[in-house]
This record gives C-alpha cells, sequence and structure tokens, in this order.
C-alpha cells in the first residue's frame, strides 16, 4: 500500500517494539546474572535469559512486520499480547514494585489488542476488503 503509514500501524508496532525490549533486556539480565552473579540455580537462570532473548525475537519481527505493512505480523503481534496479559495477571497479583509493572504491561496489552483488532488495521494490512 502507498501513503503515509497509519498512526494505529505505527502504535501497534511501538507496543510490540517496547515488548520485545523488554523481553530481552530481561533475557540480558537474567542471562548475565547465571554468568557472573549467585543465582539460586546458574542454570536456570542462564536458561531462562536465552529463553526470553529468543521470546522477544517474535514481537520484534511483527513490529518490523507491522511498519511495512505485511499482513502476517498482526498474528504474532496478537498473540504476544494475548501472551501479555497472564503474565501482568500474574503481577497484579504480587507486592510491591510488581504491581505497577503488571498495570503498565497490562495497559500496554489491551492497547496492543485495540489497535491490532481495529478493523481500519486489518484493511490496511490487506487482510480484508472493504
Amino acid at each position: 500500500m502507498s501513503g503515509p503509514r497509519p498512526p494505529r500501524l505505527t502504535a501497534a508496532a511501538a507496543v510490540c517494539g517496547l515488548e520485545a525490549l523488554a523481553l530481552v533486556a530481561g533475557g540480558v539480565y537474567l542471562l548475565v546474572t547465571g554468568l557472573v552473579g549467585t543465582p539460586e540455580s546458574t542454570t536456570q537462570a542462564e536458561s531462562g535469559g536465552a529463553t526470553l532473548i529468543a521470546l522477544g525475537l517474535i514481537p520484534l519481527l511483527a513490529a518490523r512486520g507491522l511498519l511495512l505493512r505485511r499482513g502476517w505480523s498482526r498474528g504474532p503481534a496478537i498473540i504476544t499480547q494475548l501472551m501479555a496479559l497472564p503474565v501482568a495477571w500474574t503481577l497484579l497479583r504480587s507486592s510491591g514494585a510488581l504491581i505497577p509493572a503488571g498495570i503498565a504491561l497490562a495497559l500496554v496489552a489491551v492497547i496492543g489488542l485495540v489497535v491490532l483488532l481495529n478493523p481500519a488495521t486489518t484493511r490496511e494490512l490487506g487482510l480484508r476488503r472493504g
């Protein structure tokens, strides 16, 4: 499609990019802690860190696809938002600084879903004519 990218696609890509950044940052933190820190289980920290880094690639690729208006990118982006909601719920049921993190994650995931499921977004990605 030609013309300027609609703000909703940019917003959806930004949400996915933010989630990718958070996953990769968390993965790097766990990986470094496992390698040089003193976690309870170095193997668990290292494998958890590598897993988070790998999972961060999914929303990163989805963000790039959304910026380029690729229809395939909507599926991984929606799945990322749906996976974020139970994580947000778990954080909300915790205590301390995890509660604001849960609120932020829930807001980001809901905003992402609203933008991604918007019929105009679907049309802009070429998934439905009309």
